[in-house]
């Protein structure tokens, strides 16, 4: 499996594109603000045809591209139907103050094709195979996207702001609930094999191994610890 990816914008929100392999078709995952030309950077570098977007979550720093890269590609949206709100009103996600401060200067819409994620389902897309598994908590929409096992390669997690290296989404902001991210945390991540390769919506690349072991919430999530006083990531 191929995966390029960039920081993006003035927060520095991961984008990855994914293909089976270079010069063949990719899906899009989360491209956010000031995406759209490290996008169109890596498919004209790499030989790629975009066929989908793929959205963890709505908030703005993750969505704020989407119209002009499913514009100019012709291309669906996916998105979770308690998040696809925010695709035309980010600002509620964020609440009064922050959504005042940050919306000023972007403007946002849902592009022309919008298809609703649902949890447990198994898009296949670009000759790739991606589940979403439903994880609430940092919103009430977000969700994350793996690759199966393989014998070949490791499995890939794409967590959002649902699990950082060292960390987890942050969930003062409206839609968020420490409780529901617990909850996501031990349904979602920590069954899976600890080679899984975790790519996250904000910071380095870890693996479910490193993660179960060192991350103060995996911890929690997994009765090793009492609740962590570490701060939280994530818009």
């Amino acid at each position: 499996m191929f995966v390029a990816g960039f920081p993006a914008g003035a927060w520095g929100t991961n984008c990855y594109l994914v293909a089976p392999a270079a010069g063949e078709e990719c899906v899009i995952v989360d491209p956010g603000h000031e995406a759209a030309q490290g996008v169109e950077d890596l498919v004209r570098e790499h030989g790629l045809k975009p066929v989908a977007v793929l959205l963890t979550h709505g908030h703005i720093d993750h969505i704020a591209s989407v119209v002009p890269v499913c514009g100019a590609r012709g291309v669906p949206a996916w998105i979770h139907p308690e998040d696809r709100y925010m695709m035309k009103d980010p600002g509620r996600g964020l609440g009064r103050a922050l959504g005042q401060q940050i919306m000023g200067s972007i403007t946002v819409g849902e592009p022309d094709d919008v298809r609703e994620l649902t949890d447990g389902s198994v898009l296949e897309l670009a000759g790739l195979e991606l589940t979403v598994d439903h994880a609430p908590g940092h919103t009430r929409g977000s969700v994350t996207f793996r690759t199966p096992s393989s014998d070949r390669i490791p499995p890939v997690l794409f967590s959002g702001d649902l699990l950082f290296a060292g960390s987890i989404g942050r969930t003062d902001l409206p839609g968020g609930d420490s409780e529901a991210i617990m909850r996501s945390l031990t349904r979602v991540c920590l069954p899976l094999d600890d080679e899984t390769v975790v790519l996250s919506g904000h910071g380095s690349q870890t693996t479910i191994g490193r993660e179960r072991a060192t991350n103060p919430y995996l911890l929690q999530a997994a009765g090793a610890q009492d609740a962590p006083a570490h701060p939280r990531r994530g818009m």
